[in-house]
């Protein structure tokens, strides 16, 4: 009588110890980003009436916090999982009519305090955990001046 071996495969059962651990670590590689608004910011005109902004006298950035977290940062160290931009709108939401005429939005926001002014759709890479962000928007028109009425721009910060 003749025997037949049985072979273990080591790589099935790597594979099957890889396998029960695969839903652990699916969350661990997405990780979490969270944006919670404090407060919008609100835009008045210059003297010349030819541009709205945050910056201006009597304006007020928009304010939010920004929590990041990624075990996998965590295990491995790493400084820059998340990135935080806040690009400028193309238009205004709310504007009367000829108000989006001939207009250029940009966007700028600080993190954590920082004075140093970051351009809007640069995307600026955050560590694991929370930092407070301020966002500026500014709109221009060239030429001529807003018309009166009621404007609303919204800027879209992500963090992605």
């Amino acid at each position: 009588m003749s025997e037949k071996r049985r072979r273990t495969s080591r790589p099935l059962l790597a594979a099957a110890a890889l396998a029960a651990f695969a839903l652990p670590a699916q969350a661990a590689v997405i990780g979490t980003c969270t944006i919670m608004i404090a407060s919008s910011g609100t835009m008045t005109a210059n003297p010349a009436i030819n541009t709205f902004g945050s910056k201006q006298a009597g304006g007020s950035s928009a304010t939010a916090t920004v929590t990041a977290s990624s075990l996998l940062c965590t295990l491995l160290n790493l400084l820059d999982c998340f990135s935080v931009s806040a690009p400028a709108p193309i238009a205004f939401t709310t504007a009367p009519s000829g108000g989006d005429t001939n207009v250029t939005f940009t966007s700028v926001f600080r993190l954590d305090g920082s004075a140093l002014d970051i351009p809007g759709s640069s995307p600026q890479r955050v560590t694991n955990g929370t930092h407070s962000v301020q966002i500026d928007l500014t709109a221009t028109k060239s030429p001529g001046i807003f018309p009166a009425g009621s404007y609303q721009g919204i800027v879209t910060l992500r963090c992605e």
